[in-house]
């Protein structure tokens, strides 16, 4: 273990809530009391700005794998401060084989992406067609991110249409991107709904978010609950 690990590792503890560890154990499948430490979210952004500026963090983000939950949050959310996108993407493409869990895949969201899709689509591609469940999430909440507004095109939803997994966080992300981009592309993305293009549970699931929204009108709330497919 690095020096600059056992540091981090020795400021988590002090941060510690056990309150809020214990809590937070019931909202993230496969974690337990003993790799989680229990500091809160904003604590851990706030130390992870911080770390981004010293020298050895680089140590930190080779020590791999982390011991403790916390420190893959830390791990996710010094990432997402890099501001060189051909160093953060080295970073994320070393980090994504041990994310393991919703929490750190959807809170790391490195800011440098924004200046650098082009050169992003790539690697987007290429974790949508992995074979690993946070893998598949990450690179499906990146196309949602940055890839429904000015920047949007038919093939990038068509990309997400053909995952299939039997993971259940592979297929919520995928509802939850068809649902956004329904608020943000809802003719472009209407007949994906319309055609079934999606297995039936994300399909409704879907739509339930969709409806969910405040952005859907109560007209198009009212077609897309027409078009849920009845399971058994």
């Amino acid at each position: 273990m690095s020096k600059i690990t056992e540091e981090i590792r020795e400021e988590l503890f002090k941060l510690q809530d056990e309150k809020y560890r214990d809590f937070q154990v019931k909202l993230i499948p496969g974690k337990d009391t003993e790799v989680m430490i229990g500091v809160r979210t904003p604590d851990l952004r706030k130390y992870a700005k911080q770390l981004s500026k010293k020298e050895d963090i680089a140590d930190f983000l080779t020590d791999l794998p982390h011991k403790y939950f916390d420190e893959d949050q830390i791990h996710a959310f010094v990432i997402s401060e890099i501001k060189d996108y051909g160093k953060c993407i080295e970073e994320v493409e070393r980090f994504l084989p041990y994310v393991d869990n919703w929490a750190t895949c959807d809170q790391m969201s490195p800011k440098v992406f924004k200046k650098n899709k082009t050169e992003l689509l790539s690697y987007i591609k290429k974790w949508i067609s992995s074979d690993k469940t946070y893998t598949i999430r990450f690179g499906t909440g990146m196309l949602m991110q940055h890839f429904l507004d000015d920047d949007f095109d038919i093939s990038y939803p068509e990309m997400v249409a053909k995952i299939r997994s039997d993971e259940y966080y592979v297929n919520m992300m995928t509802a939850w991107y068809f649902a956004t981009a329904l608020a943000k592309q809802y003719d472009a993305i209407l007949p994906f709904i319309e055609d079934k293009r999606l297995e039936p549970w994300t399909h409704n699931k879907a739509i339930q978010k969709s409806v969910e929204s405040y952005r859907i009108t109560p007209e198009q709330k009212e077609y897309l609950k027409s078009l849920k497919i009845r399971t058994k």
